[in-house]
């Protein structure tokens, strides 16, 4: 099965796999990089997590990371260590596609100049992390990437190094205006890495092959979210890997029949981190406003960024795209509680733009941030919703709410999450009984 954010990332994915894992013998990251963050909640201790599959909390399920995802070396080991030092035992389960590109420093400037490049011409920031994401698949598409394997070769990786930083740094000191990077502290870096992380390289799509025939069950984690996809997002202010459920096959190099099942992870309101078009957005800076309770409460900072998430209704408009371009099996609801206490709630049931009424998000960016939002308004609920594992023990009007959004969008609700804790999950249809 798979499981993916259908917004702009931050749905509590994360948390979702972690519970699922318990019933998975192997779980999938399939795009990405180091720019998603994953905050699990585990009996009141939080983990967070970037690049390492959501299952490595779970004793004796096997990780994979697949080819479709950019690895920054440094930042993987620091990570695999982050986990040793609370315990988690990480190395021996742990396999990385030898065909994921690397991210190298040399990337991480190049994305760093750019955005202050926009910024300075007043064309506005993509709102990247910065982290050297946009600029390693650009370099897999050009194919000249260094990849994983490449590190089992130090003679063929420092050629292919040494033209790859002549490359880059042609741009760094001169369009971009910034400093040329050394290729010797890169190349020492890199092989004492490839030391440490070479026992973990594998054959990922041959791995998962034989697992699937032995009959395990296999979850696959997508990372950032429907809205952000490089092809199906508010294109430019998007990630730049593919998000949609459709590429767990590409990414982790399976077929699409293990993808039986595709479950969609959305918040009960919407948030966005960076820039870009955001119909339904509410201002979180004035105490006493719903964007204020919404950001407070969510607690909705950025896992990788630290950065103050934008937050509004939720957009079932929105929600029908992604419904669409994942094929989505059964949706998760999470962070219910957020909403308590609130004296209405709105859903954004579609759009004027131009004078026409439009019950699907558009395609064209320019168009989302001229459309005003149509919304439903419902009576909201004192009782708190928080930790119930029980459709019945949820409040009448917070029923309605979630039985009026699933007629919206045309998906089963299948789980509730009433908190950040594994166990705080209402499980309506279980995604592997299906």
């Amino acid at each position: 099965m798979v499981v993916v954010g259908t917004q702009w990332g931050d749905e509590g994915k994360g948390k979702v796999v972690d519970w699922l894992t318990d019933h998975a013998q192997g779980v999938v990251r399939f795009q990405g990089g180091h720019n998603a963050g994953h905050t699990l909640v585990i009996n009141g201790r939080k983990t967070a997590l970037q690049l390492i599959p959501s299952g490595v909390m779970r004793p004796g399920v096997a990780c994979y990371i697949g080819n479709g995802v950019v690895i920054d070396p440094v930042h993987l080991l620091s990570e695999i260590e982050r986990l040793e030092a609370i315990g988690v035992e990480v190395r021996s389960r742990l396999f990385i596609s030898e065909s994921c590109p690397l991210i190298l420093p040399f990337h991480v400037e190049v994305d760093r100049a750019r955005e202050a490049l926009r910024e300075s011409n007043g064309t506005g920031k993509i709102g990247t992390t910065g982290k050297g994401i946009g600029p390693a698949y650009e370099d897999k598409v050009a194919r000249r990437a260094l990849r994983i394997q490449d590190l089992k070769h130090p003679e063929r990786f420092a050629q292919r190094l040494r033209d790859l930083l002549a490359l880059h740094n042609h741009a760094l000191g001169g369009y971009l205006g910034s400093q040329e990077l050394e290729f010797q502290p890169i190349y020492d870096q890199a092989m004492r890495v490839a030391a440490q992380l070479s026992p973990m390289f594998a054959d990922v799509g041959y791995a998962l092959h034989l697992s699937h025939q032995r009959g395990d069950r296999l979850l696959f984690e997508g990372a950032q979210g429907t809205l952000l996809d490089i092809d199906h997002g508010t294109y430019p202010f998007v990630t730049s890997s593919n998000c949609v459920a459709g590429n767990a096959a590409a990414g982790a190099g399976v077929g699409p029949q293990m993808l039986h099942y595709r479950l969609g992870i959305t918040k009960a309101y919407t948030t966005r981190v960076g820039s870009g078009p955001f119909p339904t957005e509410l201002p979180i800076d004035a105490p006493g406003t719903v964007g204020y309770h919404l950001s407070t409460v969510g607690q909705e900072r950025g896992t990788v960024t630290g950065r103050a998430r934008r937050c509004g209704w939720l957009d079932a408009a929105a929600l029908k795209r992604s419904m669409i371009i994942n094929g989505i099996s059964g949706l998760c609801i999470t962070k219910l509680d957020v909403l308590d206490g609130l004296q209405e709630v709105k859903v954004c049931t579609g759009y004027r733009l131009d004078g026409q009424l439009i019950d699907i998000l558009p395609l064209d960016a320019d168009d989302i941030d001229r459309c005003e939002p149509v919304y439903e308004t419902f009576s909201g609920w004192t009782e708190s919703t928080a930790g119930l594992t029980q459709w019945a023990e949820l409040p009448i009007k917070a029923r309605q709410y979630l039985e009026r959004v699933q007629e919206m969008i045309g998906v089963p609700i299948d789980m509730v999450s009433t908190g950040p804790d594994r166990d705080h999950t209402i499980v309506l249809r279980h995604p592997f009984q299906h």
